[in-house]
């Protein structure tokens, strides 16, 4: 198993990585996207500081349950994983203090659970796993899911949503507005917030630029 993705912590990586995914087709969230989530975590951490078992324990377990994003569970999504994290790391003998902050942050991590971070473990690990749904890769991810659930990219009739409630269980581009154009206001540290504003600007740029290419005039600034 190669776990130097995940240094300077690489002995505890294989300790908990085959806790860490449950068997799943989910490329959105699989061992490429912990990678990713463990290098945001790295470079929120050297500057904001934090416990660093702490937070691989939770970038690695975060998702440890699989949930659809079309599932009526997918707003316990969090606490599932929270939960089953809770019994690895008991088993592992760890402390019921670094468990319980495990926990928090794992809970924590999630949109769509809205829970508010309280430790700065919690509040590093939710950027980390909200920079990743932001910039390029965010779209590279929405778009992937929206095949894998069966939307279409966009209404041909109302692709803006101007007589319409978006809807982004039918329509990607639905998505940027309902959650990713939205994501940069909830940063909880300033080294997140400082990262989120540059893939923000990505992310709105693509936006633009896919409109353009089906035809629709950009709105002049005011």
């Amino acid at each position: 198993m190669n776990t130097s993705a995940f240094a300077p912590l690489e002995s505890l990586a294989a300790e908990l990585l085959p806790h860490a995914l449950e068997p799943s087709e989910d490329g959105a969230h699989d061992l490429s996207h912990l990678q990713r989530v463990w290098h945001n975590v790295r470079t929120l951490q050297a500057e904001e500081g934090g416990d660093l078992q702490v937070l691989l324990a939770a970038v690695l377990l975060h998702d440890c349950v699989a949930v659809e994003k079309n599932s009526p569970l997918r707003s316990q999504a969090s606490r599932l994983a929270a939960e089953k994290a809770a019994v690895v790391l008991a088993e592992l003998d760890w402390s019921s203090a670094k468990i319980s902050a495990v926990i928090h942050a794992i809970e924590a991590h999630s949109f769509s659970a809205n829970i508010a971070p309280i430790t700065l473990e919690a509040r590093l690990m939710q950027d980390a796993d909200r920079l990743d749904s932001l910039g390029m890769l965010g779209v590279a991810r929405t778009f992937y899911i929206a095949g894998r659930m069966g939307s279409a990219l966009y209404d041909p009739v109302d692709p803006e949503a101007t007589q319409r409630d978006y809807d982004d269980q039918r329509f990607c581009l639905d998505h940027f507005q309902t959650k990713l154009l939205h994501l940069a206001e909830g940063f909880q540290t300033d080294a997140g917030r400082r990262l989120a504003q540059i893939r923000h600007q990505r992310l709105k740029g693509f936006m633009e630029q896919f409109k353009e290419e089906i035809g629709i005039t950009p709105t002049p600034p005011q």
